[in-house]
């Protein structure tokens, strides 16, 4: 091949940011149809109350938030579009640009950082005292009780049963360990926001998307849908930067602590692959936890499959999993109104060379992907807390936004 030719092979755009926008922009998309018509995908169900006449919703009723997600979005691209343009006023340009090169020094981050760990802390002490009301509790409870180490000989979710019962022994009290996972949340959702950005202010933006979101700030302190699993995922990505053989330690950890995290697996291949590991390393790590997973499928094979069990595909229950994002975080409002914009500022910014970009778009995808496979494939349900690690890379996505590409083109 010529000079020329390998020069243009080299510089020709990939099809890949392409694809994985399409994929994850249509996965967006379909999830917002409930925001805006929350009837509409379920336009052929009745409901039935007793003693009420059987009612058949109208698909074209709006939602709540169908005024502030339409509004919000055609204000954010119309800034978009006019900043691209060159179009804006003076004024409003320089704090775009002034707000993307914001920067902060590592004395300053420490200090930002450790502010907003203690008021967090401290608005979340409360809960400690409070007995749990959520569903699945007592069950939990009773377990502990008579769960120890030398159980763990089955899939069961030991790593949390380990930590529960650590902080019952240590501190009389089973939520002080998990507000101690949630806070470490936090703190792996910064220095991972930090490590893939190049910026500690965009962890620190990450840091605080995070800390507001109502789903996170539910459960940060439940005993029954604890903050371990995400919190293990989560350092399992870290690792790939810092230290990647314990990579397939901590995801092995998520997974006993929710086998929920085995669905995970590809959305973690793309994150290594698009890492900064040598290929050797990439192979290594993906090989290892995939052997993991594989290892688990194959030990827990003629186990019984408890709640996740169905015998065949139903797609009505399928698409009715599409509904979840709008009922479970009907109270994030940043999530609402600015998830959309957030996809396709990822993309933009893959293009400008923002290796990460792809990488937290399939994460988002993958995890709103996840609800309607549990329900179309499985008879569980739906519950608010599997949203959680939804959030968790909705602010890391924040943060990536804000990733220098100032010597950057796009390409």
């Amino acid at each position: 091949m010529s000079k020329d030719k390998k020069s243009e092979s080299q510089t020709r755009p990939s099809a890949l940011p392409w694809i994985v926008f399409l994929f994850s922009i249509s996965i967006v998309l379909i999830s917002f149809v409930s925001v805006i018509f929350p009837a509409l995908i379920l336009a052929s169900d009745t409901v039935k109350i007793p003693g009420v006449s059987p009612i058949t919703p109208d698909p074209y009723e709006t939602g709540v938030w169908s005024g502030g997600v339409i509004i919000s979005n055609i204000v954010i691209f119309a800034l978009a579009f006019l900043h691209f343009k060159n179009k804006l006023p003076n004024f409003l340009s320089s704090i775009f640009k002034k707000f993307f090169s914001i920067e902060i020094s590592r004395k300053q981050a420490f200090i930002v950082l450790l502010v907003l760990l203690i008021i967090y802390a401290a608005a979340s002490a409360g809960e400690l005292s409070k007995e749990e009301t959520l569903k699945d509790y007592q069950g939990v409870k009773d377990r502990l009780e008579s769960w120890s180490p030398d159980q763990i000989t089955n899939f069961e979710p030991h790593v949390k049963y380990f930590f529960l019962k650590s902080s019952m022994i240590l501190f009389g009290n089973y939520k002080v360990i998990p507000l101690i996972a949630s806070i470490s949340l936090l703190i792996t959702t910064y220095f991972l926001t930090k490590t893939i950005t190049n910026k500690r202010f965009a962890g620190i933006i990450s840091v605080i998307v995070l800390m507001q979101s109502s789903v996170f700030l539910a459960y940060d302190t439940s005993v029954a849908y604890d903050n371990f699993w995400i919190l293990f995922y989560l350092l399992s990505l870290y690792a790939v930067y810092r230290f990647w053989p314990l990579s397939p330690v901590s995801y092995l950890l998520s997974i006993f602590s929710k086998v929920l995290t085995t669905a995970f697996l590809p959305m973690s291949i793309y994150f290594i692959l698009k890492s900064s590991l040598s290929m050797k390393q990439k192979i290594l790590t993906v090989g290892i936890i995939t052997g993991i997973i594989l290892a688990g499928v194959v030990a827990s094979a003629g186990i019984s499959s408890g709640e996740a069990a169905q015998e065949t595909f139903n797609s009505k229950e399928f698409w009715m999993g599409f509904t979840s994002f709008a009922n479970q975080l009907r109270f994030d409002g940043l999530v609402m109104l600015l998830m959309i914009p957030l996809i396709v500022g990822l993309f933009i910014a893959s293009r400008y060379g923002v290796k990460h970009g792809e990488s937290i778009m399939i994460f988002i995808a993958g995890m709103l992907l996840i609800a309607p496979i549990l329900t179309g494939f499985t008879n569980q349900t739906n519950q608010p807390y599997r949203f959680v690690p939804l959030v968790v890379f909705f602010a890391v996505g924040v943060g990536v936004l804000l990733s220098d590409r100032s010597d950057k083109s796009p390409h």
